[in-house]
């Protein structure tokens, strides 16, 4: 029995550990602010680049549901199409952006728990090059994360 805790221990320390690379991480923070306000910051895509201090617009084509699709234009890079794929509302949603041979995929979910609403921003590359484009492009957004979660904190606590 002893073993097999050990087993299933080091499986999940591998798996937090497998997406915490630079094309699968993610960033949880926590926040007095009520989920809808978390929700309402998330949702309002015009002003995505409020908290988002590495784009510089993005816009949606209709109401913010399943198959809506939308435009980011980075600080730095080309303008990218994406499309919302999931939605679970108030709870989490997926918008996802072709790369090539496969996908950016990033997903965003809220928990409360003790009166306190926790936020999770995942990122996860997909397809052929994903260890090459994550470790271009998602490094640099690992990085900025904590800093770009702080900034939703700060907008969903003051509204």
């Amino acid at each position: 029995m002893k073993h097999f805790i050990v087993i299933i221990s080091t499986f999940l320390v591998m798996q937090a550990q497998a997406q915490q690379t630079d094309y699968h991480f993610s960033h949880t923070d926590n926040t007095t602010a009520t989920s809808d306000k978390i929700w309402e910051v998330w949702t309002d895509v015009p002003n995505w680049k409020q908290w988002d201090k590495g784009l510089k617009e993005a816009s949606l084509e209709g109401e913010f549901i399943v198959g809506t699709k939308g435009k980011l234009i980075p600080d730095k890079g080309p303008k990218a199409k994406f499309v919302i794929s999931e939605i679970e509302p108030n709870n989490s949603y997926t918008f996802k952006t072709k790369i090539p041979f496969g996908w950016l995929i990033i997903k965003r979910t809220l928990e409360v728990k003790e009166g306190e609403t926790f936020f999770t921003h995942d990122v996860k590359f997909t397809g052929l090059l994903k260890k090459i484009l994550g470790k271009k492009l998602g490094k640099n957004y690992r990085e900025m994360l904590p800093s770009v979660m702080a900034e939703i904190k700060q907008l969903a606590e003051s509204k």
